[in-house]
């Protein structure tokens, strides 16, 4: 499933839970889509092989952060930004998609996403002043399953696998979720778009930043190799290069190293990771 040219726990009331009772909810079936490419995609987004100068900025306390590449969504997001035999799926509007832990699929969907286990902790900072936290920040990540699957598309019955937090005082948002598998043509990762607000996350069109995540090449193999769950990632790994990426292949060393997620743990216990998001407001 080679991304294509332009690749990219409910809420106590609040604009979500508001939205989701005006709305119907509109599930994405289509014929032909099976982990090979997105036959019917319109509206992708995003200048892939655009490459983006360094923004770096530094804190109080010495640290520098860098701003984090703009990156297309690619053809999942599930943010009502494309559309397939002309239906729209915009999982942003869905009662449940603001959790913690987006291992499940909600609302009138059930099933589960299997894989080792990863909390993941992230960080957004304004690169523009001096690294400063950025609280009140929506997050919006989805990544596929252990083979390589997309809810909503490769598996129209299922919404796991996406979620949004809103990032706390000190610019953090955290989700429960599973190690992604990786699929022909693109090296492992996870997407992610940033919104000014929860209010403002109601489409991608108004995202700040859309981006990406890596996953540390060590972590895969001790993944991959050690979890027989991931089948043919082991394969499909060994045929990447994450500086050649469609993706990560046009950043600078810096920008990578941004944008790769820093994890420890173990495969047996699971894992703790942590990133950044550098934006310029």
């Amino acid at each position: 499933m080679a991304e294509q040219d332009d690749h990219k726990d409910d809420h106590d009331g609040g604009l979500t839970a508001d939205l989701s009772r005006m709305m119907t909810r509109r599930v994405v079936t289509f014929l032909g889509l099976a982990g090979a490419g997105a036959v019917g995609y319109v509206a992708l987004r995003g200048v892939p092989g655009q490459a983006e100068a360094n923004l770096t900025g530094t804190g109080a306390d010495g640290a520098t952060c860098i701003k984090s590449p703009g990156e297309t969504s690619g053809p999942y997001p599930g943010d009502g930004t494309n559309s397939i035999d002309g239906q729209t799926v915009n999982v942003l509007q869905e009662s449940g998609i603001l959790r913690e832990d987006i291992r499940s699929s909600f609302g009138d969907m059930a099933g589960d996403a299997d894989g080792v286990p990863v909390d993941l902790v992230l960080t957004v900072v304004d690169v523009g002043s001096g690294c400063a936290p950025l609280a009140g920040r929506a997050v919006y990540l989805w990544h596929c399953d252990v083979a390589g699957h997309y809810s909503l598309y490769d598996l129209t019955g299922q919404n796991y696998l996406r979620g949004v937090g809103v990032t706390d005082a000190n610019g953090q948002v955290r989700f429960t979720t599973i190690f992604p598998g990786c699929y022909a043509g693109r090296w492992p990762h996870m997407h992610f778009e940033v919104f000014d607000s929860l209010d403002a996350a109601t489409t991608g069109r108004a995202s700040r930043l859309i981006s990406q995540f890596a996953m540390p090449e060590d972590m895969c193999r001790a993944v991959y190799e050690g979890d027989a769950r991931y089948g043919q990632s082991v394969a499909n790994l060994a045929r990447s290069n994450l500086s050649r990426d469609m993706v990560f292949g046009d950043n600078t060393a810096e920008q990578l190293a941004g944008q790769t997620l820093s994890l420890t743990g173990s495969v047996a216990a699971g894992f703790a990771a942590t990133g950044s998001i550098g934006v310029a407001l």
